[in-house]
């Protein structure tokens, strides 16, 4: 972040009146300003015998002076010439500036009186603003350290449960080949006639889910490395469904619909990006509410599915999706033909997707066996 200047930092005000230079830093709270008042009724006196400039500056419009001066408490008082910076803050701000005044009073006569000290003086300023630069540098770079280090944390995780997800399928397949191995010589002819379809069958399953779920590793590494940005840290599922839900409690009022929820509070946290999952939540309990009819019914469950995943459902007692349309739903603005005339999914289940796939979880669609649907999707869990 490039800090903006202030004139009174580079002593680019209006021509000097070799006068003491101050900035007072407030904010919009009342006790704060009744105190500013007092101040500034103090300072009304002094400048019937001193000569200073002021300026009242918002902390709330200005918060990079805030951090350059390294303010802690409003109202301050910063004497920003002549150098060096004095910061008066605090509920006894006036009495220390009766303490401080004839001091700052005797070093702007010194200060002026002396081209020298002037030149010094200005040249602290410019490193001040220098500094404040490279301070800035060192805090986005730091930033940048802490959000990698997450992000190889999250991978280790990620490789874990990978490595698991994969080897139930690739024990199962191996298996079959043994089988087959064996029946070339250890079973009879009609009886290895008789299972090897089954064999070949089942192996082909297996490797077709392995490539699936390949599939799914390298579309989730695709979208991570594009636009969308994932934070991912410790995160406690259900006390942020209960604040979501209370988010939107409003909309299902309006609808008289019923929320039933089922998330136990045992829950192990999930690895993920609290504000985009937040999304994800929001967008899928809203298009639930929207295609669910006035006084129907949605339910969010949360499961520990297994060692590796949670797994987050949001069912609805709407019309349903047709099984054939359960991939096109994640594309953007995609619309049943029912829906022409509303709004249709648009482009939140197709963010939804790209979320999840950025987590390597899985998304899904169910059917409900009367009415409506449930939408599925895994995370994986923090340890």
């Amino acid at each position: 972040m490039e800090p903006r200047e202030h004139p009174l930092l580079n002593n680019q005000s209006h021509e000097p009146n070799k006068s003491i230079r101050l900035l007072l830093f407030v904010d919009d709270r009342r006790v704060t300003m009744a105190h500013v008042k007092k101040i500034e009724e103090y300072l009304d006196e002094l400048r019937q015998n001193n000569s200073f400039e002021i300026e009242t500056i918002k902390i709330a419009e200005q918060p990079h002076l805030v951090e350059h001066f390294k303010l802690i408490a409003t109202p301050a008082l910063v004497k920003v010439s002549p150098g060096p910076y004095e910061t008066l803050a605090g509920t006894q701000l006036i009495e220390k500036l009766k303490k401080c005044w004839p001091q700052w009073t005797m070093e702007t006569n010194h200060h002026y009186n002396n081209p020298k000290f002037e030149v010094l003086s200005t040249d602290k300023n410019n490193y001040s603003s220098e500094v404040l630069k490279l301070s800035d540098e060192v805090f986005r770079l730091k930033q940048e350290k802490e959000e990698l280090q997450k992000q190889i944390i999250f991978k280790d995780q990620i490789l874990a449960m990978l490595a698991h997800d994969l080897r139930s399928p690739l024990t199962a397949a191996s298996i079959a080949v043994e089988t087959l191995e064996l029946s070339e010589t250890q079973l009879s002819q009609e009886r290895g006639k008789k299972i090897k379809p089954q064999i070949y069958k089942q192996a082909k399953q297996q490797f077709q889910l392995m490539n699936r779920m390949i599939t799914d590793i390298l579309q989730a590494s695709k979208t991570v490395n594009s636009s969308l940005r994932v934070v991912p840290s410790k995160l406690e599922l259900p006390p942020l469904a209960h604040n979501i839900v209370e988010g939107l409690q409003e909309i299902y009022d309006l609808k008289h619909q019923t929320l039933a929820m089922d998330v136990p509070q045992d829950l192990p946290p999930v690895y993920g990006d609290e504000e985009l999952l937040r999304q994800v939540m929001v967008n899928l309990l809203e298009n639930a509410s929207k295609y669910t009819p006035d006084g129907g019914q949605i339910r969010l469950a949360m499961l520990h599915r297994t060692s590796q995943k949670v797994q987050v459902s949001v069912s609805d007692t709407g019309p349903g999706i047709p099984k054939e349309k359960y991939d096109s739903v994640f594309e953007g603005h995609f619309r049943l033909k029912r829906d022409l005339s509303q709004e249709g999914y648009g482009l939140g289940l197709s963010l939804c997707r790209k979320v999840i796939q950025a987590h390597y979880g899985q998304i899904w669609i169910d059917n409900n066996p009367g009415q409506g649907c449930t939408f599925h999707f895994t995370l994986p869990i923090y340890r």
